[in-house]
């Protein structure tokens, strides 16, 4: 019985979004603005900014197997239930359509008047999704997999490209809070959230297919040093007769460097990278790829020209110019400008340009963003690090933190480089990667196999935390809402989670904002409850009450994490034995941030470490670092 109310329930809530649709149609018409185009805008997800839209007009299709498309599962109540997801699909899908190129329409929409210069049509292989029902914190395993082909035509039906495209997403249900606890709360948000990443693949696909150059995710600070300044190659243009020239090319030209950090640095090697594609009818022989710009930084390329071979029709090739730089670059802002020289009777394709930053070797900002050595033969395998990011959020409301992205990167590095930390046994999350459930993931799934009783788990949060009225703290994703304690992580299932892998020691730290839950600023709120719940646990927290860290465009570091590296290098040693433990990093941070906040940036900053630490207390004596040399800059 109650199954079939539940399923009444979700009927009724589909249609009512339905009528809704329905009724802005109506207003839409009566304002003479046609509703396909603008159905995409209503969509609950958010897809990434890859730049402006292609100088393409494109009509979409979706075959039924997507617009009918629909997956069964069973609910937390063993009833077997059925999730509708082909108008969550199409609606994304056309958002990204409408972000990818200038003009789009469906087909209940063509008309003889308007011709699109492509076809995009696309349909759905059988969905797939798994739910796991263990009962661990309410949250069972899920995981969602769509599988779509995109065909790209001419108004002729010539196929252009055929391409597949794949999203799987996997995150823990929430299940909801009512009596009977049968339903999940974030199904559709989830069954959203696989839809957006479909699309943006869709929207990458479609760039690359027509020559524009886009970045396939969003990035934080660290890694906005290489911007790409696309310029879309074109399409088959179309002559009187509407037949399409026969010989094409599209390209997409990328920079990378040799540590993946987008910053051209003395003594790394560097390589150009070109992706062709032949979008014509016919063979191209004799094309050639070409870079020019900057003498400095081409004068270290054994050659600026490289043939890239015969292409077939529909054929795609890379080729790659490699360089390794002088340890003696200088500083500068470098532009490379990719050309595709073409043989008669091909269609000339517009140069793109690349821009990239360029840095001398060990002459960053701060000395903390050079990463020391550790002593020789320290190994810790059974440590394990999860250090998160968020320098910006996709709530708007919430201030971004500049160099919090970059913080957890370098917490990373430190714990490998001077902890002994292997690779393999750090997570590194960072702004849009940082959901919720892929949170949940590297505490629930990816840390229990791991840890044992003699592990070390170390926890690294920067970015915004929010208190409720009552004191409990709760840890904001990227996905989080200021306002609804439902879209955060509460500190109290951190605790639960860290708990159940019974580890030796578990030390976690956040540097970033705290501040109140909600939008009422005269509720009142007491002071974050940080307090630990388990033996063998530590809190270093970056100030003790509500406020702002401070954050240092000169250092290019929180306040907090900048001094935390500074101690790890071996300023914090103080016995100087070589040994950087957990009680003197907290004693070191203790002492420095409240007279540097206080004299170099005039503002009140105190950090929280709980407990108290003790000097019998056996994670005082925790080593987190054996720097080569101990070093002591006698800085503020």
């Amino acid at each position: 019985m109650w199954n079939q109310q539940h399923r009444i329930s979700h009927s009724a809530r589909h249609l009512t979004q339905q009528s809704l649709y329905g009724l802005l149609c109506v207003v839409l018409v009566t304002l003479s603005v046609g509703c396909e185009p603008i159905k995409a805008r209503f969509s609950r997800v958010e897809l990434p900014n890859l730049g402006p839209p292609l100088p393409v007009s494109a009509r979409m299709e979706f075959d039924p197997s997507l617009t009918k498309a629909k997956v069964n599962y069973v609910d937390a109540c063993n009833h077997m239930m059925e999730l509708p997801i082909g108008s969550i699909l199409e609606d994304t899908l056309l958002q990204a359509a409408h972000q990818t190129f200038t003009m789009v329409s469906g087909s209940s929409t063509a008309t003889s008047e308007a011709k699109p210069d492509v076809i995009v049509h696309i349909r759905l292989l059988e969905p797939r999704l798994k739910i796991l029902n263990d009962a661990l914190y309410d949250r069972p395993p899920a995981e969602l997999s769509l599988d779509a082909l995109a065909e790209f035509r001419d108004l002729s039906g010539t196929l252009l490209r055929e391409v597949p495209i794949q999203a799987t997403r996997q995150e823990r249900l929430m299940v909801e809070t009512t009596q009977l606890r049968c339903a999940y709360a974030t199904i559709d948000a989830f069954a959203g959230d696989t839809a957006a990443d479909l699309a943006r693949k869709f929207m990458v696909e479609a760039r690359h297919q027509f020559g524009a150059s886009a970045a396939t995710a969003p990035t934080g600070p660290a890694q906005q040093a290489i911007t790409q300044a696309p310029t879309p190659s074109p399409i088959p243009s179309t002559a009187s007769g509407g037949k399409a020239k026969l010989s094409s090319l599209s390209f997409k030209a990328t920079v990378l460097d040799e540590n993946s950090n987008l910053i051209l640095e003395g003594g790394e090697r560097i390589r150009v990278r070109v992706d062709v594609a032949n979008t014509g009818s016919n063979p191209v022989h004799n094309a050639s790829a070409s870079i020019a710009g900057a003498p400095e930084i081409l004068s270290q390329f054994p050659a600026t020209t490289l043939p890239i071979g015969p292409l077939q029709p529909g054929e795609s090739k890379n080729i790659e110019f490699v360089a390794t730089l002088p340890q003696s670059v200088q500083a500068q802002r470098a532009e490379i400008q990719v050309s595709i020289s073409t043989p008669p009777g091909v269609s000339a394709v517009p140069p793109q340009m690349l821009v990239a930053a360029v840095s001398q070797a060990g002459t960053k900002s701060d000395d903390v963003d050079i990463v020391p050595t550790a002593a020789g033969g320290f190994h810790r395998p059974q440590t394990y690090l999860i250090s998160i990011g968020l320098s910006a959020y996709r709530d708007q409301r919430i201030a971004a933190r500049k160099f919090a992205a970059l913080d957890a990167e370098m917490i990373a590095s430190y714990v490998q480089s001077l902890g002994g930390v292997p690779a393999k046994n750090i997570r590194l999350i960072q702004d849009w990667k940082a959901l919720r459930p892929d949170i949940e993931e590297a505490l629930l799934d990816w840390l229990p196999p791991l840890v044992t009783g003699e592990s070390v788990v170390l926890i690294y949060f920067a970015g915004h935390a929010m208190v409720a009225p009552s004191g409990e703290v709760f840890l904001v994703p990227y996905d989080g809402n200021p306002a609804n304690s439902a879209r955060l992580y509460p500190l109290k299932d951190f605790d639960a989670a860290l708990a159940r892998l019974k580890a030796r020691h578990t030390l976690f730290i956040f540097d970033g904002v705290v501040a109140k839950l909600g939008n009422d600023a005269k509720a009142k709120v007491t002071r974050p409850r940080w307090n630990v719940t388990s033996s063998g646990e530590v809190r270093l927290v970056g100030l003790n009450g509500l406020g702002k860290g401070v954050e240092s465009d000169k250092l290019r570091h929180g306040l907090f994490t900048y001094y935390l590296l500074r101690g790890l290098r071996g300023e914090a040693d103080m016995n100087r034995n070589g040994e950087v433990t957990v009680g003197e990093l907290a004693a070191y941070v203790e002492q420095k941030i409240p007279s540097a906040a206080k004299s170099s940036f005039n503002q009140e900053q105190r950090p929280l470490v709980t407990p108290t630490l003790r000097a019998t207390d056996k994670i005082a004596d925790l080593v987190l670092a054996k720097p080569a040399t101990v070093q002591d800059t006698s800085a503020p």
